[in-house]
């Protein structure tokens, strides 16, 4: 293959990590995404994250953690399944171009477009003719959003085949985790292999300039966690001066004339507390 070497071989993200640096970057990393976030709603700017990966992988904790600062009211969180009934018959991404994100919104996508050259070509939900086709149609749709503006940002999260039995076997013992396993995820583990396989074709395929992949390890879930949130931020914030603005300066007579507010008098009060 290309750049991009057999999923299993890929290093693991490891080792201890402390609970309070690892607190603290998280937290740093949110307050950045929150900025950056402020940056696109003052300016329109569209941001779409799609996280894609192995059943057990972390997807839902990392989008937990990403989601966490933002401002909620322009955060879209869509969980990809099998199509409705009334997407059944249209083209296979009208359900993808139906969700994506409006002027200062940011999309997340908790699986995605991907299912087509993943899921659906192991499982044979399509034929190959289709799926093959997949993988053109993927890059200009990609191509069209990146070129009207849209900040693209691709996770793959991957974990190795012990972990995700030790998760998917919590999940069997854990009674408040049982709503997330189901018959068709022992079905998709036995054929590892053939997942592999599509894995690999899809990272060779539609790893663009434009909207290129990233791969996280999860084994460890700490470590991935703010892996992924690093990239989002690097990835979102290339060329983008995320400093908050001064306020407008009506607004500040405004606050002074209501109030007798004058810039930094909050500071000050704090100051004679400590």
């Amino acid at each position: 293959m290309g750049r991009w070497p057999n999923l299993d071989a890929i290093e693991k993200i490891d080792g201890p990590i402390d609970k309070k640096a690892y607190e603290k970057e998280l937290e740093d990393l949110q307050h950045r995404l929150l900025d950056l976030q402020i940056h696109h709603l003052r300016t329109g700017g569209r941001v779409l994250i799609g996280i894609d990966g192995w059943d057990a992988a972390g997807k839902g904790g990392m989008i937990e953690r990403l989601v966490e600062g933002l401002e909620p009211k322009s955060t879209h969180v869509w969980r990809i399944g099998a199509p409705t009934p009334e997407e059944q018959g249209r083209h296979w991404l009208w359900r993808f171009w139906n969700r994506l994100p409006a002027p200062g919104s940011w999309a997340i996508f908790d699986r995605t477009w991907y299912g087509r050259v993943l899921v659906e070509r192991v499982e044979g939900f399509c034929d190959e003719a289709a799926w093959q086709r997949a993988y053109n149609e993927i890059n200009e749709f990609e191509r069209q959003l990146a070129d009207d503006g849209v900040r693209i940002v691709k996770l793959l999260v991957h974990v190795s085949a012990e972990e995700q039995k030790k998760r998917m076997i919590d999940r069997l013992e854990s009674p408040h985790k049982h709503y997330k396993i189901g018959l068709e995820d022992f079905r998709n583990i036995a054929r590892r292999d053939d997942y592999i396989e599509a894995y690999g074709d899809m990272l060779e395929r539609t790893d663009t300039k434009h909207a290129p992949w990233h791969v996280v390890a999860t084994d460890s879930k700490p470590h991935a966690r703010l892996a992924g949130l690093r990239i989002v931020a690097d990835q979102v914030g290339r060329g983008i001066d995320a400093e908050p603005p001064p306020l407008d300066p009506r607004i500040v007579e405004a606050a002074r004339k209501l109030w007798g507010w004058r810039p930094g008098d909050g500071a000050k009060k704090r100051g004679d507390r400590k």
